[in-house]
């Protein structure tokens, strides 16, 4: 195990915080707005023609919010400590920073993207519910997951450049 270095957050990290903090905020307050006005049985599950394949009670859409609240969390405790992440072997003390910012970068962007596709699968989910759209975007899940995928790739490139 690594020594624990202590890297400020860089802007990038603030602004990705930003996001999700904001998107969070966001669905939560769009569903109190909504809450009322919603049916008893909201989507549960979209297929991949985006239509609503299975239907449970409203308060089931609380569960996006809590949800990206655990995620955020978690993978805010892992980004703290980038001391204890996957390391490739060739981490010594002269790129540890680089080895743990990158790192820590990647995990804040995947716990901030995964809030943002939760809280869109949330409004999406309410809008089929209220009949402002007739089903969710296929597409739009399709480039959302493949986004998701981009900080993946994005390490495991730019692990290899680090010396």
């Amino acid at each position: 195990m690594q020594k624990q270095l202590h890297l400020p957050k860089t802007r990038s990290e603030k602004v990705w915080d930003t996001i999700g903090i904001s998107s969070w905020l966001t669905t939560v307050l769009f569903l109190i707005i909504i809450w009322q006005h919603l049916p008893e049985q909201t989507p549960l599950h979209m297929g991949i023609t985006g239509k609503a394949d299975d239907w449970a009670a409203k308060e089931s859409l609380l569960l996006l919010p809590a949800l990206s609240v655990i995620n955020f969390f978690l993978l805010h405790l892992l980004e703290k400590n980038p001391h204890l992440h996957n390391q490739p072997e060739r981490l010594n003390e002269q790129n540890a920073a680089a080895f743990y910012l990158l790192s820590r970068k990647t995990l804040n962007k995947l716990k901030n993207l995964g809030v943002l596709l939760l809280s869109s699968i949330a409004a999406e989910f309410s809008m089929v519910a209220l009949g402002w759209i007739n089903h969710g975007s296929t597409w739009l899940m399709i480039i959302a997951l493949l986004i998701y995928l981009y900080p993946i790739i994005e390490v495991i490139w730019k692990q290899r450049k680090i010396k």
